[in-house]
């Protein structure tokens, strides 16, 4: 295909994905200064220690975490193992240091990175490398939550979800308000104890199954958080717009929920300023906290997947608030 063909916004996606399997290049952002700015912002480092530490501070700001170790599209089994053990490893490390207690610190995973495209016992693999997690969690004191990624997952996914919570019942899910099929999810998913992270959505999906205008998307976010906040369960509203914390916190009110029965959801590095703002408010504020040696993959991905995204990273890098 002729780049001369692409729009702009299929050609930035084309060089960003390309960016992300350029070694060379990812040595180059490395050493820069300004891009370990970004690293270190909106990253949680490399290692266990140093997420360690990351999770620590934000936790002495009054803020809750999520940790996520980086990877995804796992095609080597014996990757998806030391995914498993990296999740292990970093669950008792948070536990030996006093961070997990009544989930203050969780993990989340994504079923790709634990071997669910590994063929026809993909499922199998990434639902026994899950059961391990899960179990470390609930011997740290704390809770997992599956990320969702494209849709062709997501019925997968969700079924892992449903066998987890037969010995796990806390274990959440993630449902993205850009699929027409959320609403109904929501529904699903809203009984007691259900904890749900909603979020809009990252991967470019097709028209067939995904609103492509962002004010419809915003709009069944809307209604999707309306199910949760008058359901039995825990919403989690993963969101960076303050339109939508605002009409969440409305939708709170009006359902008579108290502060510790839902709790909103920001990436490490965005808005922190508004963090710390609800924090003090007394609202519960979870830092989604990415870390591992995938970060370079990770950011470039995430920045492709929505070329819109770059210019949300730097602005969050341009302002503090």
């Amino acid at each position: 295909m002729d780049l001369a063909d692409l729009n702009p916004a299929a050609l930035m996606r084309q060089t960003l994905l390309g960016m992300s399997r350029n070694d060379q290049l990812r040595q180059v952002i490395e050493k820069a200064p300004v891009s370990r700015d970004v690293v270190h912002r909106f990253v949680g480092g490399a290692s266990t220690d140093e997420v360690l530490r990351v999770a620590g501070e934000l936790v002495d700001t009054h803020r809750l975490v999520t940790v996520d170790y980086l990877g995804e599209d796992t095609l080597d089994p014996v990757m998806a193992e030391h995914t498993r053990d990296a999740y292990v490893d970093v669950l008792g490390a948070m536990s030996g240091a006093g961070l997990t207690q009544d989930g203050t610190v969780e993990v989340s995973l994504k079923l790709s990175a634990l071997g669910q495209a590994l063929g026809r016992d993909g499922n199998r693999i990434a639902l026994d490398n899950a059961r391990t997690i899960c179990q470390a969690a609930a011997n740290a004191g704390t809770t997992v939550t599956l990320d969702m990624e494209d849709h062709t997952t997501t019925d997968q996914t969700l079924s892992v979800l449903h066998d987890l919570r037969q010995d796990w019942p806390w274990v959440g899910a993630v449902l993205q308000s850009y699929l027409y099929r959320t609403e109904q999810d929501c529904r699903d998913l809203s009984g007691e104890g259900s904890r749900v992270r909603l979020c809009k959505g990252t991967y470019k999906e097709p028209e067939s199954v995904a609103f492509q205008d962002k004010a419809d998307v915003d709009r069944s976010y809307v209604r999707c958080l309306k199910v949760l906040m008058e359901g039995q369960g825990y919403p989690m509203i993963a969101t960076h717009d303050p339109r939508l914390v605002e009409i969440a916190t409305v939708l709170a009110d009006k359902a008579e929920r108290s502060e510790d029965s839902f709790e909103f959801q920001m990436l490490l590095g965005i808005r922190p300023e508004e963090q710390l703002r609800l924090a003090a408010s007394g609202a519960r504020m979870r830092v989604y906290v990415p870390y591992g040696d995938e970060w370079y993959g990770y950011l470039m991905r995430r920045m492709a997947e929505r070329p819109a995204n770059l210019g949300f990273f730097l602005r969050g890098l341009a302002t503090r608030g």
